[in-house]
This record gives structure tokens, sequence and C-alpha cells, in this order.
């Protein structure tokens, strides 16, 4: 009866069906359509009861039709008896509203926390999370994964060992710390100034990139405003090379313009989120499938096997 078994809403069925590939199984049979005025319709056509349901949905663009078609699907899922719900999460929308930055403001991370356990998940499988912290928002288990063995092996076999790893603000401080200590190689800075939300000026480079290599390491890129401010500064002071890794690429508004215009000669990202039609055809966006890596998540989660080896 503890069969698993993978459902997928809208928002990434290719991943999802490499997830399934890697796995051996085949994607769950279930229909989530729209109704005429924008209602979300979901309709599971096989039984659940008593198997190991996991929900792949990504919460990006639309984000709000998509977060409603997770909840939509958790909601059945439940009650239609499946024994247990993971939602799988790749991307986790609102992630950046972690906190009141000023007053009347709401903590909209805490509510989709809220929300997913609310709805029926009992578990979570997310991946690079804006802030490791999120992870105390929700009261059930919550396995934050990392994109960093895809990205690393990329920046291996791409690179020199000179190659300097930069963070573009003080708060990646310590995910391009520990990319430069796998790496064995250097680390440099952006000193950030945002003046609103959407809107960063780079102003200051902390640490040696004259005549090297930088590789600017995000866990997303979303308007590209903060990346190419950093590539700016980072020629600027000397580097010889421009690129960057993340592993979210929201890529919204002028995103791939920025991009296209800037000092980055290559833009490597995950497939978390799907490429809009725009970075598709942008020759400067890479794209690297972290769909093993969920994939042994999801079978680890299933089987209560031992999850830590995949957080590096």
């Amino acid at each position: 009866m503890n069969e698993l078994i993978l459902f997928a809403g809208n928002s990434n069925l290719e991943l999802a069906q490499a997830i399934c590939r890697d796995i051996g199984i085949s994607l769950g049979d279930a229909e989530v359509k729209t109704f005429s005025d924008g209602e979300i319709q979901v309709v599971i056509n096989e039984t659940v009861r008593g198997k190991d349901v996991f929900v792949f949905q990504s919460t990006c663009a639309p984000v709000n039709d998509h977060l409603v078609e997770l909840l939509l699907m958790i909601d059945a899922f439940k009650r239609a008896s499946a024994q247990r719900i993971t939602a799988v999460v790749p991307y986790y929308g609102y992630a950046r509203q972690d906190k009141k930055v000023v007053p009347r403001a709401p903590i909209s991370a805490r509510l989709v926390a809220d929300l997913l356990t609310a709805a029926g998940a009992n578990r979570v499988i997310t991946m690079d999370l804006h802030a490791g912290q999120l992870q105390g928002f929700f009261n059930i288990p919550v396995d934050n994964l990392f994109a960093a063995p895809v990205l690393l092996e990329y920046i291996k076999e791409n690179f020199e060992n000179d190659t300097v790893i930069v963070s573009p603000d003080a708060g990646g401080v310590e995910r391009a710390r520990a990319f430069a200590k796998r790496l064995d190689t250097q680390l440099a800075i952006i000193d950030k100034r945002r003046t609103e939300p959407n809107m960063a000026q780079a102003m200051n480079v902390v640490g040696d990139v004259e005549a090297k290599t930088t590789v600017i390491l995000d866990d997303m890129v979303d308007t590209a405003g903060t990346l190419t401010q950093a590539a700016m500064a980072l020629k600027e002071h000397g580097a010889v090379g421009v690129h960057a890794c993340c592993s979210h690429a929201v890529l919204s508004g002028p995103a791939i313009e920025r991009i296209s215009d800037s000092e980055i000669e290559t833009l490597v990202v995950t497939d978390t989120i799907p490429l809009n039609e725009k970075a598709k055809v942008c020759d400067k966006v890479r794209v690297l499938s972290v769909s093993r890596l969920l994939a042994q998540a999801i079978q680890r989660s299933h089987t209560g096997s031992s999850v830590s080896s995949l957080f590096v």
C-alpha cells in the first residue's frame, strides 16, 4: 500500500517528468485545469488511498496560480486518504518576504508555510531557500536541498583554480564562502546598497579580483539589477572575466535585456524554474538539471533513509 507516487501541477512538468525517469516511475494521472472565470479545478484520476504521495510544484510565475494549484492538489490527496503527502517545491515563492521591513507589512513567507500545512502537507522538500531560517516557519519537517553539487561540478569543469567566487551582497557571503572553500579558491564580496525593492546599486568590491576570472554566486536572479551592477563593479576593479551562477532563474521584467547588455559572459542556472521565452533565446543563459538530486531526496524520504548526505 505504501507505494511512491508523484503528481505534478502545471509549473514545471518537464522537470517533474525528468524526476520520474530518474526514479523509474510514471507521473501520476491528474488534471489541473482552469474554469473560464479563472478558478482552478483539480481532478485526480487514480487511487491514492494508503499511498506515499509527492506533489511537485514550483511556485514560480504566475506565482499565485501555481500556489493555489499546489494547495488544491494537497487538499485533494488528503481527502482521498493518502497515507502521507510531501510537497516538493523546488522554488519556494514569497521566500524573500520573510520579515517585516516596514510597519504594517505581512510576513508572507510564514503565511505560505501555514497554508501548505493547513492544506494537509506532512513534509516539504525544497531547494536553496532564500534564507535557511525559513524552515522554522513550518511545524512539519522540511528538507532544504542545495544545488551546490550541480553548480560546483560545472565550475570545476569550466574554470581554472584561480577563479574568484563572488557574493553579490552581504546576505550571500556564507553560500559563497562554502563554494570558495570547496573549490580551494578566493572569495570576494560586493558591498551593495539597495534603495528600493528590485533596485540595487553596487558600490564597492571587498577582495582582490584584479586580473582574475570571477564567478558571481546567488540563490536567485529576478530582475538582474543586483547581478549586473555587481558585474560592472567587478570589471571596474580589474576582473578579466565575469560569470554568474544561481539556483533559481526567476528572470522577470527587464532581466534578460540587462543580462544581454551587461559584462556577464555566462549565466548558469538550474531548472527549478522553467526558462521564459526571452531567456530561452539568450545565448548567455545555460541550464543545468537538478532532477537527479530531487529524485534522490524523494526516494530517500520514501524509504526512510538519511537525506543528510544531500545537504552539501
